[in-house]
């Protein structure tokens, strides 16, 4: 192989100069250059973007896939470039025991429809989960990934070479210090000396000499150290843009997440009325009790409240067509037991003369009629009479 060896002996050179000085540094031998107050910000917050980024991505990978050994396995195939399997969720794996295990018990017994009931949703719940975690991970991870693998290290690369050029200016300091200290030592002794040898003491001229190299060599470090710093300080402030780039991702995430909790909430409140008109089936004449999380629609920010069907008494014709229902209501008489007293979470408007309009914080008498939806009670208020949705109720004991 073809070595420069002068380019190697120059590195070499460089390379020892700097060391020595580091280790003047750290022993408190040799002078050091601080960067100015906002330079010592920038990097103060680049180091905490650094370190904050890396701690949420680690914790939403954890998130995403809670499995230790999947998340080694999908980190394997990235970094050899290779495309991840599909994995089966956890959803969709219960999913799957519940259908054999239903086709193995009997799909016609009621446990084994209900089984099949459940498999279908939580098949569903996994297929969302499955979404969620491909859509999180393009809008939120893939980014928090690209910054930390892209734009850190050119910032790190630049810093270790300001470093190297704060080294650099501070030996050429150091050097011009020692050439002025020789010089003003060269001038008060005569040049020629015949009592020692004259390679012990420097003559006036190579002082001058000495001390006018020194002064070159740190003009120009001290160029290079300018410059150097300038293109790290304006890397640095790129890290404000970083930031609104990961708050747009940050949006996109809780889009995503909120679009996935939306849709476990409507499979599960479908699976549970079709378990609640199961269970009536299948239990006839006795109370059923369904829990529906008593919410308005998905875009609310209203708390989760269990609410429960009133028992219904033998059963009799059900309610007359909605054209029909204000004059029937107020002709239908409260069971003499089953009434329950009911808060109401939120106000409601009534679509017709047949419902109640409601508001927030009252309270209302509810009871249930043979043959209503069970979506539905009839509330009393004073002499007012009307349906009103179970959504909007929380049942007191």
């Amino acid at each position: 192989m073809d070595f420069n060896m002068k380019k190697l002996a120059s590195d070499a050179g460089i390379f020892f100069t700097r060391a020595v000085q580091f280790t003047e540094e750290k022993f408190g031998q040799a002078e050091k250059t601080e960067l100015d107050a906002q330079f010592e910000n920038l990097l103060a917050r680049a180091d905490s973007t650094k370190n904050w980024t890396e701690k949420i991505l680690r914790q939403t990978e954890v998130l995403l896939q809670p499995n230790p050994s999947a998340r080694v396995e999908e980190f394997l195939y990235e970094k050899l470039d290779r495309k991840v399997p599909s994995r089966v969720t956890n959803g969709e794996l219960l999913a799957q025991y519940m259908a054999e295990a239903a086709s193995e018990l009997g799909p016609t017994t009621p446990y084994g429809k209900t089984l099949i009931k459940v498999a279908e949703a939580e098949k569903r719940l996994g297929a969302a989960e499955r979404d969620f975690i491909h859509t999180a991970s393009i809008n939120f991870l893939t980014p928090l990934r690209t910054f930390l693998e892209g734009d850190w290290k050119t910032i790190s690369k630049e810093r270790r070479l300001l470093h190297n050029r704060r080294l650099d200016l501070d030996a050429c300091k150091a050097r011009l210090k020692k050439a002025k200290a020789a010089e003003a030592k060269a001038t008060t002794v005569p040049d020629f000396q015949e009592t020692r040898p004259r390679n012990y003491i420097l003559s006036a001229s190579a002082s001058a000499l000495w001390n006018d190299e020194a002064d070159k060599e740190l003009r120009v470090a001290q160029t290079e150290f300018d410059r150097q710093a300038e293109v790290t300080r304006l890397l640095l402030e790129g890290i404000s843009s970083t930031h609104v780039n990961h708050l747009r991702c940050l949006h996109e995430f809780v889009e995503s997440q909120t679009t996935y909790y939306a849709q476990c909430y409507r499979h599960m409140l479908d699976l549970q009325k079709q378990l609640g008109s199961s269970q009536g089936a299948i239990f006839p004449g006795t109370f059923v009790g369904t829990t529906e999380p008593a919410s308005p629609p998905l875009s609310s920010t209203s708390p989760t409240t269990a609410a429960a069907t009133m028992p219904v008494g033998p059963s009799v014709a059900g309610l007359a067509p909605p054209g029909e229902a204000a004059l029937c209501l107020e002709e239908v008489a409260p069971p003499a037991s089953g009434t329950r007293k009911a808060r109401v979470l939120y106000d409601y408007e009534a679509a017709d003369s047949s419902e109640l309009a409601l508001l927030a914080d009252e309270l209302i008498t509810v009871y249930s009629l043979p043959g209503m939806d069970p979506d539905w009670l009839i509330g009393e208020r004073g002499n007012k009479k009307g349906k009103v949705p179970v959504t909007y109720l929380e049942l007191l004991s």
